[in-house]
């Protein structure tokens, strides 16, 4: 591991190369904000799938590629003379103080629920910031993880389940109302409902400590792994799927079940 003066001194060393590289190759010169922006969101997107696989060398080389585009949309702002990388650390020390008072400004908190409604409470009084509660909602985001953040802040502002086991009579009426609709054949009708069932469920998860995300994505990769094992079972048995019957393939997925683990 390096000590903190390496760890300054390897990030110096990085800042050089990386404008080097942005005044002499033609292909890092090139690059605009626009023509990184799609890269960004594919290089987060693998960082995020190091960290749930727990591959830790995999992690270290991801957070890499991430900083790499940061340091570039920093000296590319510079060059346009608009920011430069130390306005970004600027903006972000100043954020980070004026959001935790409980550290700086000697505000009372004694858990770490205390500190997410006092997060909540600053941004709101922010300058610049964010005039109502849902606001601070990014737009773009994915609708699952858009429909989580959108219920943590409502939470915090106070709106919730006195108790977390209510939440399940919202759920049996969502889904009530998703087999009405299918009993009347009304498509429009049966999308608004199961849009309602899935923000009922993911509220579920929330109230019992459990990030939705990580949740499905554990399914996925539980689905896809045993799905594999199905379909190379099939193989090795001179099977085709599209020719096997529901029960023969029932056959190897509870085998699937049994033999690996996930």
């Amino acid at each position: 591991m390096h000590s903190k003066q390496e760890q300054i001194e390897a990030f110096s060393e990085l800042v050089d190369i990386v404008w080097r590289l942005r005044r002499e190759c033609p292909w890092d010169r090139k690059q605009t904000f626009d023509s990184l922006r799609t890269l960004t969101i594919e290089e987060v997107y693998e960082l995020a799938n190091a960290i749930t696989k727990r591959d830790d060398k995999d992690t270290c080389k991801e957070l890499g590629d991430v900083l790499l585009h940061i340091l570039f949309y920093a000296r590319m702002g510079e060059e346009q003379q608009t920011f430069d990388f130390g306005d970004v650390c600027d903006k972000l020390k100043e954020k980070l103080i004026f959001r935790h008072p409980h550290i700086f400004s000697g505000v009372e908190v004694h858990d770490a629920e205390d500190v997410s409604r006092l997060w909540e409470q600053v941004k709101l009084k922010e300058k610049g910031g964010n005039k109502s509660v849902l606001a601070g909602v990014p737009e773009a985001l994915p609708a699952l993880i858009k429909a989580q953040r959108i219920q943590d802040k409502a939470a915090h502002a106070g709106f919730d389940w006195e108790e977390a086991h209510q939440v399940w009579d919202k759920v049996n009426e969502e889904m009530a109302e998703v087999k009405t609709e299918i009993d009347n054949n009304n498509n429009d009708k049966i999308e608004a409902e199961f849009g309602d069932l899935l923000f009922a469920v993911i509220n579920a998860a929330r109230l019992y400590g459990v990030n939705p995300e990580n949740a499905l994505e554990r399914t996925n990769r539980k689905f896809i792994q045993r799905f594999n094992y199905l379909e190379q079972q099939a193989h090795e048995h001179g099977q085709d799927l599209k020719n096997m019957t529901l029960e023969q393939m029932e056959q190897y997925w509870q085998e699937a079940k049994k033999n690996l683990s996930i």
